[in-house]
């Protein structure tokens, strides 16, 4: 039985992705390593576990840059091109500082004031991270409890986007039925709510351009996975209709 727990962790994420057999979906993995082996190509070594009390705990081999992509959720060139690194950098650097011991707050800021990564990408790197190190699973927060996201583009500046999330008036077009209390909101770049239902949602705004605007949403205090995709269909649906209310105004 494998050390890596953190490759089988990739091999059934494989497995439910494309409907391979344990061993069908290992072997394809490993044929992306150059070794044959379970993705132990880089040179930085991962921490000791966590979770580990008294005693020596010897490190496990690091990933390579697919596998720590797929555990990430977020494709190595994406979060590159964005932040300046890729996952097995990220991974390096953090590990160094020892991030694994550390609260989620803590490594977000440490990315966000180190390494000057604005907020909506140093959450991203955190949670990266956070999912590759084994300290939360997809769609879970550290808490235990989890989270769903979407995100959504379209062809209006900024401020016009934002203003669809704070502006009460022009939110009740696209979110009726619901009457979130906003608890914080900076402007074109987050805002956040209190749902009706007592879970959390923020808004995370990012500027393409003068016309052009993405904002991605978090929902998050659920309860289960199948709340996550309750709440990530909900989702679709809605920013379907702020894209329909922002084509009439």
């Amino acid at each position: 039985m494998t050390r890596n727990r953190d490759f089988k962790r990739v091999v059934r994420g494989r497995m439910s992705k494309t409907g391979e057999s344990y061993t069908a979906a290992r072997a394809s993995l490993l044929a992306k390593t150059p070794t044959g082996k379970p993705a132990g190509t880089t040179t930085a070594e991962s921490p000791p576990s966590p979770t580990a009390r008294g005693g020596t705990t010897s490190a496990r081999p690091a990933l390579d840059a697919a596998a720590l992509a797929e555990l990430a959720g977020m494709r190595n060139e994406t979060v590159a091109a964005k932040t300046g690194c890729g996952w097995e950098k990220w991974t390096y650097v953090l590990d160094k500082s020892g991030a694994h011991r550390w609260t989620h707050a803590e490594i977000a800021r440490h990315v966000s004031t180190t390494y000057k990564v604005s907020g909506w990408w140093a959450q991203t790197v955190t949670v990266g991270y956070e999912r590759i190190r084994g300290l939360r699973d997809k769609g879970q927060r550290r808490s235990g409890s989890y989270e769903a996201s979407k995100s959504r583009t379209y062809a209006v500046p900024v401020e016009t986007l934002f203003a669809a999330f704070s502006d009460a008036r022009r939110r009740a077009k696209w979110l009726p039925d619901v009457k979130p209390a906003v608890r914080k909101a900076t402007d074109g770049r987050s805002i956040r709510f209190t749902w009706d239902d007592g879970t959390s949602v923020t808004g995370w705004f990012d500027a393409k351009g003068a016309s052009k605007s993405t904002v991605t949403v978090q929902h998050t205090r659920l309860t289960s996975r199948d709340d996550v995709d309750r709440r990530k269909a909900y989702w679709g649906g809605r920013l379907d209709a702020l894209g329909n209310a922002l084509a009439k105004r």
